[in-house]
């Protein structure tokens, strides 16, 4: 328990200590009579660029805390009480260890919890462990050719693996204590508790989820790579058994954390009738900017200042109903072959954790719905794999990207005008037109988007910015429906989770997600010891 006295604010060359005598001024309190004093949570505010500042969350720890808050009268401050976890266990006896198919952040978290409880998960991925990863991934980087299996969508740690590890959520849940306290405990920074953006960066993710794997094992579960599942038994609307790799594992309870790069398993569910619907999702390009453009055009004449960190920016607009917005902005960072599948381009970001490259990059990506792409279960992925295909084409068939310059696609030129930023995309990229690539709603609410957040940011869309194609798997475009019990309607034992079943969008909502279905499993089930 902790008072927490928000809003307290620094200039730039102020050490932090400053932010914790200020708060300790607002309650009336010197050193001597706090037990502890700590930033919970720091931000920028940048709004006036002549006077950005440091603003800080304090929390302070002392004897009669509820007596120096009613003291202090109404300062904004109130008592932090930091629930723990709830892992009840409930009653009824499992045949067979429950069955966690996928090990992105749903199924790392899903298996851990498990695992601890003493019920030994049994975890099903269908790509290689993070260091096979890492050696697929670049030698694919590199020329070679792609694992269908192994690469930036599948493997140890999900997606989020090769990602600037992004821990900010929209989602207000007690659970997301818990994953950002889970991660420090296996190796992320600590700063991850006090930044209002908290990001872990690629290269220290690795470690973090091969530590949150080596945990599983030694609690006795198993987790089991190049285990794809291929096919789910049910008998009475019960899930009888699951099978991977051919072989058939006896389960009565399946947690399913698949990514929604998982399109051979949404064909699977689909055949088996299990009840799925189509959701909207969101298609683009890849944006890069200069990262001291952007620092320049946040901070001013503060750019570059120590205690500033790398400018980030989140940027939308609407019209008539449509959405083109910024996604998964990597400061310092890089374009990345993302490609699952075979004659298909896919553009991600990744930052490491110093976040020190000299590009910026974001998606800018326009929101589709099920209309848009014909409205049938699997018709976004269809629409997803059509887009893929074409920027495949236009790339020169060699998962080249295609890339345009943001000055020629404005001004319905094709091509490239290099200039001061360089395309950072491993593989190369080839000169393109996306208006060749996406249907015409799609390219002009890109171009109405660049436009209306360079008037926001100035140089975002500068004209020598870089595009570069496709940015399709933004969300999963299809959701696995699921009952008040959080089982799949009409199929009891499974449960759909995280990103690719549609209820979660990020590595924390994800995590969180992965964590409440492990609750609801354990509190109906006996642990095996």
């Amino acid at each position: 328990m902790a008072i927490l006295v928000p809003n307290i604010s620094t200039g730039l060359n102020e050490p932090k200590q400053a932010a914790i005598t200020l708060a300790l001024k607002k309650l009336g309190l010197t050193q001597k009579d706090i037990t502890r004093a700590y930033i919970a949570k720091s931000s920028v505010d940048a709004r006036k660029r002549e006077q950005i500042q440091l603003v800080y969350s304090i929390g302070i720890e002392a004897p009669n805390e509820a007596a120096i808050l009613k003291r202090a009268g109404s300062i904004g401050a109130v008592i932090r009480i930091k629930t723990a976890l709830s892992l009840k266990t409930g009653e009824q006896t499992l045949a067979y260890p429950p069955v966690v198919a996928g090990f992105g952040p749903a199924g790392m978290f899903a298996a851990l919890l498990l695992a601890r409880a003493g019920f030994h998960p049994i975890v099903l991925e269908r790509g290689g462990s993070v260091d096979e990863r890492v050696n697929a991934v670049n030698a694919f980087w590199q020329g070679g050719a792609l694992d269908v299996n192994t690469n930036v969508q599948f493997g140890e740690g999900g997606a989020g693996t090769f990602s600037d590890g992004k821990l900010t959520t929209r989602i207000n849940d007690e659970r997301c204590d818990f994953v950002l306290d889970e991660f420090c405990r296996h190796g992320a920074p600590a700063d991850i508790l006090e930044k209002a953006k908290p990001h872990i960066g690629t290269d220290k993710l690795r470690g973090v989820v091969k530590s949150i794997r080596e945990e599983i094992i030694r609690l006795g579960g198993q987790v089991l790579f190049h285990t794809c599942l291929t096919d789910i038994t049910v008998k009475d609307g019960r899930l009888v058994s699951v099978t991977a790799n051919h072989q058939a594992i006896p389960c009565e309870t399946l947690l399913l954390c698949i990514g929604h790069s998982a399109r051979d398993t949404f064909s699977m569910l689909l055949q088996k009738q299990v009840a799925m619907q189509p959701k909207a999702f969101s298609v683009g390009v890849r944006i890069e900017q200069l990262q001291q453009t952007i620092d320049e055009g946040l901070y001013g004449r503060f750019a570059g200042h120590p205690a500033l960190p790398k400018g980030e920016y989140q940027l939308s607009h609407r019209l008539n109903g449509r959405g083109v917005y910024t996604f998964c902005m990597c400061p310092g960072g890089f374009v990345v072959p993302s490609s699952s599948e075979e004659n298909g381009v896919v553009t991600n970001g990744m930052s490491e954790y110093l976040r020190d490259g000299i590009n910026a990059n974001a998606a800018v990506a326009v929101g589709v719905e099920p209309a848009d792409f014909g409205g049938g279960i699997l018709d976004g992925i269809a629409f997803q794999r059509q887009l893929e295909s074409a920027a495949f084409l236009h790339g020169g068939k060699s998962y080249k990207a295609p890339a345009q310059t943001a000055g020629r696609f404005l001004n319905s030129q094709p091509g490239l005008a290099l200039g001061r930023i360089q395309p950072s995309y491993a593989i190369g990229v080839t000169e393109a037109d996306f208006t060749k690539i996406f249907p015409p709603f799609v390219s002009d609410m890109l171009k109405l988007g660049l436009v209306n957040f360079n008037a926001k940011l100035k140089g975002f869309a500068s004209p020598d910015a870089v595009l570069t194609g496709v940015e399709t798997r933004t969300s999963s475009p299809v959701r696995i429906l699921r009952d008040n019990t959080l089982q799949s309607q009409g199929v009891q034992g499974l449960y759909p989770c995280g990103e690719g079943a549609g209820y979660a969008g990020g590595i924390v909502s994800a995590a969180v997600d992965g964590v409440r279905i492990a609750q609801a499993v354990m509190e109906r089930f006996r642990p095996f010891e």
